[in-house]
């Protein structure tokens, strides 16, 4: 059965293999459901619910893109988006959670809809491709600067806007302490670096008091009516808001071509023009569409599938794996109420680490992609908007080229996408 529809031996692997590859991605991953609840419930989107609608919409999205796609690619709730959906959205514009759920469900559509014509392709010619780094190193900036002023290592300061926090503070020095655990773990390429290093601060902060102990271990499933099929799309249809739709939807898209363009280098896995590449923007984007109607920010393609892909992971069998693996994480409701959120933040310092490091492939020798990459990133953390930073990028880019008349990096997508990034001041 597995061989039929895996294709197995075409692929020159093993159930066993997959298997092994499956459960080393869902160590890799598995953080996702404590941090993105940690995260959202920030909106006042009850914590409960989210992590039931986090590990719901993980398995959905990973099997679904395991047996459709067939490639070795796990999905969650975004990292990025889902802090932008927060913290950008709906604590920075002051957008209830509902209609912030109608911009994802609008973007999940319309990706959709264009993952089955050559608009992806049209996108990938339109942007270059050092602004597509920009922005993935922008993001990770912004998560990170979300993740020190969370722990506390950053404050607002009335007269340089921000200032080092009080080392004074015992939770301060816990996340410190988190954020060296995590980094020493992923340095030494531990697996499942990042839930360890959140269990061993909670383990650390509950000894020493700084959290409540957990009720207990193990208990079934909150349910998610009150976020289920809550996105408010009428709201979400208005001008002013159709800068935020794109962002959502160019990100989501460059996320996933990203990643599988990561996981593709490392093991010679989607060729040009392959037809695995299309058929998992195609989960990618049904993924969703499937979370904002469950009550979750942006799913896409996880990095840390290339974890399973190291240990031999090549088709949709390990998708499948990791998928049921999280049925698990369903149940463990009480150990992740009782994480303290010093715990939670240093993963995204850590995560804003890995999204930075793209900056390293820019060529910042050419003048016009220097500067729009670095307004591009800069403006992210800067202004507390991922849209910001996009929009400013596009459009500085286009003034700079026509200036220099460098008329060869102007085409009708980078106009487009500049035009749209103009509504983002015009609204702001």
């Amino acid at each position: 059965m597995f061989e039929r529809l895996f294709k197995l031996s075409e692929k020159n692997t093993t159930v066993s293999t997959e298997v092994r590859a499956g459960f080393t991605t869902f160590l890799a991953m598995m953080y996702i459901v404590p941090v993105n609840a940690s995260i959202m419930s920030l909106t006042g989107m009850p914590f409960d619910e989210l992590i039931t609608a986090t590990a719901v919409v993980t398995i959905i999205a990973t099997i679904l893109n395991g047996i459709w796609a067939n490639t070795p690619v796990a999905m969650s709730v975004g990292m990025g988006l889902n802090a932008y959906f927060t913290f950008g959205l709906v604590k920075g514009m002051h957008i209830p959670w509902q209609t912030a759920l109608g911009i994802v469900m609008i973007s999940g559509l319309i990706f959709l809809a264009l993952s089955f014509t050559k608009f992806r392709v049209w996108v990938l010619e339109s942007v270059p491709v050092d602004i597509r780094r920009a922005i993935s190193a922008g993001i990770g900036m912004f998560i990170a600067f979300i993740g020190l002023k969370g722990m506390g290592v950053i404050v607002d300061n009335p007269a340089t806007l921000v200032t080092l926090g009080d080392f004074h503070d015992p939770k301060v020095l816990l996340g410190v302490f988190g954020f060296i655990v995590a980094a020493t773990l992923f340095a030494y390429r531990i697996k499942g670096a990042f839930i360890l290093a959140i269990i061993i601060t909670s383990i650390v902060a509950w000894i020493l008091g700084l959290g409540e102990l957990p009720e207990g271990i193990i208990s079934m499933p909150a349910g998610i009516g009150d976020i289920a099929f809550h996105f408010d799309i009428k709201s979400a249809l208005t001008l002013s808001l159709l800068p935020v739709i794109m962002t959502f939807l160019i990100t989501d898209m460059f996320d996933t071509i990203g990643t599988l363009a990561g996981i593709g280098m490392r093991a010679g896995l989607f060729k040009k023009g392959s037809r695995e590449i299309q058929k998992t923007l195609e989960a990618d984007a049904a993924a969703t569409v499937i979370g904002a109607s469950l009550g979750t920010s942006t799913t896409t393609s996880f990095i840390e599938s290339a974890a399973g892909v190291e240990e031999g992971g090549r088709t949709g069998l390990t998708a499948v794996i990791t998928g049921l693996l999280f049925i698990t994480t369903l149940f463990f409701l009480p150990l992740y109420k009782a994480i303290p959120d010093n715990a939670i933040y240093p993963i995204l310092v850590m995560v804003g680490v890995l999204m930075f490091s793209e900056l390293k492939n820019i060529d910042f020798s050419d003048g016009t992609v220097a500067v729009a990459s670095f307004i591009t990133a800069v403006l992210m953390p800067l202004t507390y908007s991922i849209t910001i930073g996009i929009s400013a990028g596009f459009v500085v880019y286009l003034i700079l080229a026509v200036l220099k008349r460098e008329f060869d990096k102007i085409n009708i997508g980078t106009i487009t996408l500049a035009l749209i990034g103009l509504l983002a001041f015009i609204f702001h």
